[in-house]
């Protein structure tokens, strides 16, 4: 740059000929000449021209895979993986690239295709709306190690959030907890956002319509709030209650949270939780919230089974005992999030059991069989009862 400076100088303020300022810096006279009579110096960059891609002979081939897949369903299209194998298997005289190569290449060519990742637009939430999302946990009930979940509702305009824990993700769980959650706010969201979750949505039709849970129904009418569902596979779209359930897992839940009384270890999260972001959500929009409904919603499902010859029924896979009294008839199960309760034909309580989560487990609960074991004694030796009597009690 430095001599193209001198040749301008000499030749526009000096005044000499382009021959002499050759002679002078040594330059060719073509040179000379060219920057002596150039009049723009802006700078002009130049593409680079690439190296050759390895991918280059199979760029055509997978290309037509990616267009193709636009005809078939989701979840049966090319992944990079499968595009490397059948390359290799396939192509292998004029294929040889890596896999990486091979990943970042379809990774620009399916945003291409299929206007993929189009970004996140910053979303302002008004106050009153909730978003409520399930995560998976790790909890130690009654000292045994088991996989839970935890139930969150998030408040984007507060940036407050209460997490419940349970062993499910049913819809006994999600609507306990969002009672709960709702009791302990002493208000009710006017909006609340959800996935698909099967707990609420039977089916989704045209148009995206959805047929609710007839259950989950009216508990949206006894609150009064208004449920707004996630796009299918848009779980972004309620983006503050995930944030948050991978903060409350960090926060609340490591190392494993022990405990023996899931509902009362449910009651202490929301000190927790008040205490983390000191203050109550509803110091921000409370009046938007709906008040609590004078009398509160029961949650269960209720259910017709058959006792078996032993007075016992089986519901998912595990048995809970009822009574001598009901064997080889029809009962009902009323389902709660953490508790089971046998009914009669009359609706009446034969017993209540802890909820079993899980396959092959079995509950018995002995007072409603101590009738009939009063009037077979010699049997007694031989069942469970017997052998949860203290030994004094035993050798009596």
């Amino acid at each position: 740059m430095i001599q193209r400076y001198d040749i301008k100088y000499l030749s526009f303020h000096k005044g000499q000929s382009f021959r002499s300022i050759a002679k002078e810096t040594g330059h060719d006279f073509r040179t000379v000449k060219k920057y002596a009579e150039q009049s723009d110096f802006n700078e002009i960059r130049k593409p680079r021209r690439g190296r050759p891609s390895k991918l280059d002979p199979v760029k055509p081939i997978i290309d037509t895979w990616l267009k193709e897949d636009l005809n078939r369903p989701v979840k049966q299209r090319h992944t990079a993986r499968r595009i490397y194998d059948r390359l290799c298997n396939e192509h292998g005289d004029k294929f040889n690239a890596c896999e990486r190569t091979v990943r970042n290449y379809v990774s620009v060519k399916k945003k291409e295709l299929y206007g993929e990742e189009e970004g996140y637009l910053p979303l302002e939430h008004p106050p009153g709306e909730a978003q409520v999302d399930f995560g998976e946990i790790v909890m130690v009930e009654q000292g045994k190690k088991v996989k839970g979940y935890e139930l969150i509702l998030s408040l984007p305009y507060s940036n407050a959030g209460y997490p419940q824990v349970f062993r499910g993700q049913n819809q006994e769980c999600l609507l306990t907890g969002l009672k709960d959650i709702f009791e302990h706010l002493e208000r009710v969201p006017k909006i609340i956002w959800f996935d698909n979750l099967s707990a609420a949505v039977a089916s989704i039709g045209e148009h995206g319509n959805r047929k609710l849970v007839d259950q989950f129904y009216r508990f949206t009418l006894h609150y009064g709030f208004k449920a707004q569902f996630c796009n299918p596979g848009k779980g972004h779209e309620k983006g503050h209650v995930e944030n948050k359930v991978g903060y409350s897992r960090r926060n609340y839940f490591v190392p494993e949270p022990r405990f023996n009384d899931i509902e009362e270890f449910n009651q202490g999260l929301f000190a927790v939780a008040e205490k983390d972001h000191r203050r109550k959500h509803y110091r921000k929009g409370r009046a938007v919230m709906l008040p609590l409904p004078a009398k509160p919603f029961e949650i269960g499902r209720t259910e017709k089974l058959s006792a078996n010859k032993y007075g016992k029924v089986s519901y998912d896979k595990n048995i809970y005992s009822a009574s001598p009294q009901v064997a080889d008839k029809e009962i009902y199960i009323k389902l709660g999030a953490h508790q089971v309760e046998l009914l009669n034909e009359q609706y009446q309580l034969i017993v209540k059991h802890k909820r079993l989560y899980g396959q092959g487990q079995e509950l018995m609960d002995w007072l409603p069989y101590l009738t009939t074991l009063a009037k077979r004694p010699n049997a007694l030796k031989y069942t469970g009862f017997y052998h949860e009597l203290p030994d004094p009690w035993q050798d009596y």
